[in-house]
């Protein structure tokens, strides 16, 4: 089952995941966020990219979970790695040492540069809202070679201005990293539940290269804070295959049986 599916019922969620998964490579290795990121990168172990090397930040290098993790600490990635180091030595000698190809990240709120936010929403002394913070987010953002990020569009999420800036992306735009010395190339694809977006070459502005399918541009417009740039050329985003469907559905099924066990042992 490898053809094209126009099977009924595809979600936005869906084909999110599987659009990131198809721009990952056998020879890739991913510094691996827990949520979307986790499933569109074991979509591509179980698909085309067998060979790709799947680190996440709790240390488990050449991870490949039965079931997607709840979080970086879920003894799956332990069980199912070639090994686990420190936290240290993952980001000092992997991080750092610039051995991760692919950093993904997601965010609470972002703007059109990929400088990411999720710290507060609202005023930092007095925030309407208090997030998870940053983790090791700000260290992925500048250490990986380049950074994926994935997030389902809204007004609130994108927005002309982040309330606070957790991890950088291109800051105000052109060669605003390569003036702070960051030789990383930042962001260079946001995958979201509508559409492809690729950094602009000299703006960096973020900019819509590929509609996913049934997408209109008033769609992706209507759920961005800012105003959108569409590319000369956009194209549609290929609908997911037969097998790329099966395999994250499955996947995604063996994680919802499995955390209901864990719920159930307690």
């Amino acid at each position: 089952m490898s053809g094209d599916t126009n099977e009924p019922g595809v979600t936005p969620r869906e084909m999110m995941s599987i659009a990131a998964s198809r721009l990952l490579s056998n020879d890739d290795v991913c510094f691996v966020g827990i949520g979307a990121p986790s499933a569109a990168c074991n979509v591509a172990r179980l698909t085309h990219a067998p060979d790709i090397t799947l680190i996440y930040e709790s240390g488990t290098l050449g991870t490949a979970p039965d079931v997607l993790p709840l979080s970086i600490g879920d003894p799956e990635l332990c069980q199912t790695a070639l090994t686990t180091v420190s936290v240290p030595e993952m980001f000092r000698y992997w991080l750092q040492g610039g051995r991760i190809t692919i950093g993904f990240l997601g965010a609470a709120q972002l703007d059109k540069y990929g400088n990411i936010n999720t710290t507060v929403i609202g005023d930092y002394h007095r925030p309407k809202t208090r997030l998870p913070g940053a983790g090791g987010a700000p260290e992925i953002a500048t250490s990986a070679q380049q950074i994926y990020i994935t997030m389902a569009q809204s007004r609130r999420g994108m927005v002309e201005k982040i309330d606070f800036m957790t991890s950088i992306g291109h800051g105000d735009g052109g060669d605003y990293r390569q003036r702070l010395g960051i030789a990383t190339r930042g962001p260079t694809l946001l995958i979201t539940d509508l559409a492809i977006w690729r950094p602009e070459p000299v703006t960096k502005e973020f900019t819509v290269v590929s509609l996913h399918p049934g997408v209109t541009r008033d769609m992706v417009q209507e759920s961005c804070g800012w105003t959108v740039k569409f590319a000369d050329r956009v194209e549609t985003t290929p609908p997911p295959t037969a097998l790329e469907l099966q395999t994250l559905r499955e996947l995604q099924a063996r994680t919802d049986a499995a955390h209901q066990r864990r719920g159930a042992g307690r």
